[in-house]
C-alpha cells in the first residue's frame, strides 16, 4: 500500500511518521510546496519541535517515509490520500475574521482530480467546516481520466507538546464516511497499534463536527475558570484551590481547569470561530453568541493581565525593563501561533515598555514575525509606530537570566519547566525594586519568591508582596 499526505505541517508531518514507523510495509510520502520545510523534515534538525518525534522520524525515513516536493507523483502512485493543509481564518471578504479559508483544500482536491488514476480514498486530515467533504466529493467527481473517489473524514486530535505520545496511545481514532470498504481501509492501518475500541466510526458530517466540537469543549473550560480566576483576584480566593475543589467532583474531572492568561495554539480560536460562523449561516444566532462568548473571554483574560502589569507598575512601563520568559503558547512546542504571549508584549510595547524576550525553543526571527503580526490588522498592516517599537524596544536573551538582569519586572507567558529551577536569589539581586514578577501560568513557588522579596501578582490569586 502507498500513502501520501498533501501538507507537512503539525499534522501532516507528526502523522505520517508514526504511520511508517508503525507499518513499515506501507510507503508513506509526505510533499509540500515549500521546499525549506521539506529540506527542514530531511535534515537533523525538524521543523517543528516535539518530545519523541526526532526518533521517530529518523527511524522510518531511512525505511518506508519520504518527504519531497513531488506532489503529482505522490497522488498518482498513492492508494490513500491525505490532506492535511492549512485551514486558517479568513481575512477577507464575507465570514472575514470568523469563517475558515478553504482556498488550499480545494486546490488540492483540484490537483487530485487532474492526476489521479484508477480508485483512490481521499482523506480530510485538516479541521474542516461540516460538509466540507461534499465540496471535495463534487471536484473529484470532475476528474475527466475516469478516477474514482471516496472521501473520508479522519480529524486528528493531537495535543502539542504531547503529540508522538497521542498518536501511539490515543483517546479514539474518528474515522467518517459513507463507504464501508474505505472505512474499514483506514481503520486496518490504525488497528496495527492502536485498540479496535478505539476506532469509532460515523457519517461524514458528524466526523467534521466533531473535531469542532471537541476544541470548542476544551477552550469553554479554560475560558470558564479563567473567568472564574477574575473573581477569585476580587475576592481573595484561590483560583488553583477552587479548581482543585471541583475538579475532584467526577462529573466534572481535573483536566483544562487550570487558570492562565489564556489559551493559544493552532486550533481552539479558529475553530470555535469557525463553528460561530456555521452557526450563523445556518440562522443560530443563540448557538453562535454562546460559542462567541468563549473566545471573547479568551480576550478578556489577555487584556486585563496586560493592563493589571502596568497599574500594578505604577500605572506606567514607559521606558521600563520587563523580562518575558516564554513565547511558544505552551510548553513542549515551538508553535508560537495565537500565543497570548504576542498579544501582551504588543500592548506593553505600545505603553513604550523595553521588552527582553527569552525562549528555549522559538527562534528570534519568529518572535519579531509574531510581533509583526500582533501588531498589524487583518489586511496585514503595520503602522510606523509600532514596527519602530518592535525594531528598537525589543531584545532578544539566550537565557532567561540574562532576559531579567536589570528589569523591573518578570512576566511568564509559557510554563517551561527549567523556569522554575532559576537561582531566584542571584536574579532578584540582579533586578531594579520593587522587584515585580507577573506569573501568567502559576508556575512558579509564589510564597518562595515572596520571601526573598519579590512582589508576586499570579493568575486568580491575592497579590503576594
Amino acid at each position: 500500500m502507498k500513502i501520501c499526505c498533501i501538507g507537512a505541517g503539525y499534522v501532516g508531518g507528526p502523522t505520517m511518521a508514526m504511520i511508517a514507523k508503525q507499518c513499515p510495509d506501507i510507503d508513506v510520502h509526505v510533499v509540500d510546496l515549500n521546499q525549506a520545510r521539506i529540506d527542514a523534515w530531511n535534515s537533523d534538525k525538524l521543523p517543528i519541535y516535539e518530545p519523541g518525534l526526532d526518533e521517530v522520524v529518523a527511524e522510518a525515513r531511512s525505511r518506508n517515509l519520504t518527504f519531497s516536493t513531488r506532489v503529482d507523483e505522490a497522488i498518482a502512485a498513492a492508494d490513500i490520500i491525505f490532506i492535511s493543509v492549512n485551514t486558517p481564518t479568513k481575512t477577507f471578504g464575507i465570514g472575514a475574521g470568523r469563517a475558515a479559508n478553504l482556498e488550499f483544500i480545494e486546490k488540492c482536491a483540484r490537483q487530485i482530480a487532474r492526476v489521479a488514476t484508477g480508485h483512490k480514498i481521499v482523506v480530510e486530515k485538516s479541521t474542516l467546516p461540516v460538509r466540507t467533504a461534499e465540496a471535495v466529493k463534487r471536484i473529484l467527481s470532475s476528474a475527466e481520466n475516469g478516477a474514482t473517489f471516496d472521501v473520508l473524514s479522519n480529524p486528528e486530535f493531537l495535543a502539542e507538546g504531547t503529540a508522538v505520545e497521542d498518536l501511539l496511545s490515543p483517546d479514539r481514532v474518528l474515522i467518517g464516511g459513507e463507504s464501508p470498504v474505505a472505512i474499514a481501509a483506514l481503520a486496518n492501518i490504525y488497528a496495527t497499534w492502536i485498540s479496535r475500541d478505539r476506532i469509532l466510526t460515523t457519517n461524514l458530517w458528524s466526523s467534521e463536527l466533531s473535531k469542532l466540537t471537541a476544541n470548542a469543549f476544551l477552550a469553554q473550560r479554560v475560558s470558564s475558570i479563567n473567568a472564574i480566576s477574575a473573581l477569585c483576584e476580587a475576592t481573595g480566593a484561590d483560583v488553583d484551590e477552587v479548581a482543585r475543589a471541583i475538579g475532584t467532583d467526577s462529573r466534572i474531572g481535573p483536566k483544562f481547569l487550570k487558570s492562565s492568561v489564556g489559551f493559544g495554539g493552532s486550533c481552539f480560536q479558529k475553530d470555535i470561530l469557525n463553528l460561530v460562523y456555521l452557526c450563523e449561516h445556518f440562522g443560530l444566532r443563540e448557538v453562535a453568541a454562546y460559542w462567541e462568548q468563549v473566545v471573547s473571554m479568551n480576550d478578556y483574560q489577555k487584556r486585563r493581565f496586560s493592563e493589571r502589569i502596568v497599574r500594578t507598575m505604577f500605572n506606567t512601563v514607559s521606558d521600563k525593563k520587563i523580562a518575558v520568559w516564554g513565547f511558544a503558547f505552551k510548553k513542549d512546542t515551538n508553535d508560537t501561533r495565537e500565543s497570548a504571549a504576542m498579544y501582551i508584549c504588543r500592548d506593553l510595547l505600545r505603553e513604550r515598555a523595553r521588552l527582553s524576550i527569552y525562549d528555549p525553543r522559538v527562534s528570534e526571527k519568529q518572535i519579531r514575525a509574531d510581533l509583526v503580526t500582533a501588531c498589524s490588522d487583518l489586511q496585514g498592516q503595520i503602522c510606523e509606530s509600532d514596527l519602530k517599537l518592535i525594531e528598537t524596544n525589543v531584545t532578544i536573551e539566550k537565557d532567561g537570566m540574562s532576559a531579567a538582569d536589570s528589569s523591573h519586572a518578570i512576566v511568564v507567558m509559557t510554563e517551561w519547566d527549567e523556569f522554575k529551577e532559576f537561582d531566584f536569589t542571584k536574579i532578584y539581586q540582579s533586578m531594579q525594586q520593587p522587584a515585580f514578577v507577573f506569573d501568567g501560568r502559576n508556575l512558579l513557588d509564589h510564597k518562595k519568591l515572596a520571601l526573598l522579596g519579590f512582589e508576586i501578582h499570579a493568575i486568580g490569586k491575592s497579590a503576594t508582596v
